[in-house]
């Protein structure tokens, strides 16, 4: 799971909730009136299919996974490989290498692994991987915009909640009682409307952009292992390369460790922390 996700909410709603009850209000106020959280929700979700292909908001579950867990990627082991797999292609040849692209578990390294030993030009091989990431991003831009739309229109829906709210409100002047209570009422639309867009839908959207760059770059720095194996670069000269691409904490903890293409429970500390 995604701690920063998962604290961020909490923190929230803690938040939210102290904030109200040092205000003199109660937290069952928020869900004692269930109708505004029907609108806001059903509303928000409504319009956002309306704007969108039904075969992208059916990924909504998938999404929402996507924001809560935490993108295993392994950049130090993947560095290794490359470099071990570099190193064997200047010894070996590029041949060498086909029996254990196989083995590779990581499909983008293994489809251009696959493309090097096949020879294809390495023009190609980079347009062909560059053209995969790009399409990559465009498909997590539309997941990501689901929940921007959503963030854009749960602040409408609130208003209107409250639009709506305040028109009961005018048919019950006789009541000053109820008056009171039903305006309280009318405004928890407004307030639902920015809690959902500003606590849920617009940093799940912000959360998976960020994961569409985690892997990009991630997959960027894949791309150039592969065209300098292709190049028959130099093993250290390859691994310095592809090290640039990772942030210090990663630099200092590879310096540490062993350069095997196994061990990971350094790697994974490293990555865990930066």
């Amino acid at each position: 799971m995604d701690l920063a996700t998962i604290v961020g909410f909490i923190a929230g709603v803690v938040i939210l909730i102290t904030v109200l009850i040092l205000d003199g209000g109660s937290p069952v106020e928020l869900i004692a009136h269930p109708a505004p959280i029907l609108l806001i929700v059903g509303g928000s979700l409504a319009a956002t299919t309306i704007s969108s292909p039904l075969k992208e908001v059916l990924k909504l579950p998938k999404l929402i996974m996507l924001a809560v867990t935490q993108n295993r990627f392994e950049p130090l082991e993947v560095i290794d490989l490359i470099t071990r797999m570099a190193d064997k292609a200047r010894r070996e040849g590029l041949l060498a290498l086909e029996d254990e692209a196989k083995k590779i578990k990581e499909p983008f390294l293994q489809k251009g692994i696959m493309m090097v030993v096949d020879g294809v030009d390495p023009h190609q091989v980079r347009e062909i991987l560059e053209s995969s990431i790009h399409h990559m991003e465009n498909r997590h831009r539309r997941g990501a915009g689901l929940f921007a739309a959503a963030g854009g229109f749960s602040p409408t829906f609130g208003i209107i909640g409250t639009v709506m709210g305040l028109i009961s409100v005018l048919k019950q002047l006789d009541d000053p009682n109820q008056l009171a209570r039903s305006i309280a009422s009318a405004f928890l639309a407004t307030l639902w409307g920015l809690l959902m867009a500003n606590l849920i839908y617009l940093p799940i959207a912000s959360k998976l952009k960020s994961r569409s760059e985690e892997e990009a770059q991630y997959r960027y720095m894949i791309m150039e292992g592969i065209l300098a194996i292709q190049a028959g670069e130099n093993p250290r000269i390859v691994r310095e390369k592809l090290m640039a691409f990772l942030p210090p904490k990663f630099a200092v903890s590879a310096e540490k460790q062993p350069q095997t293409a196994g061990a990971s429970s350094e790697s994974k500390k490293a990555r865990a922390e930066a």
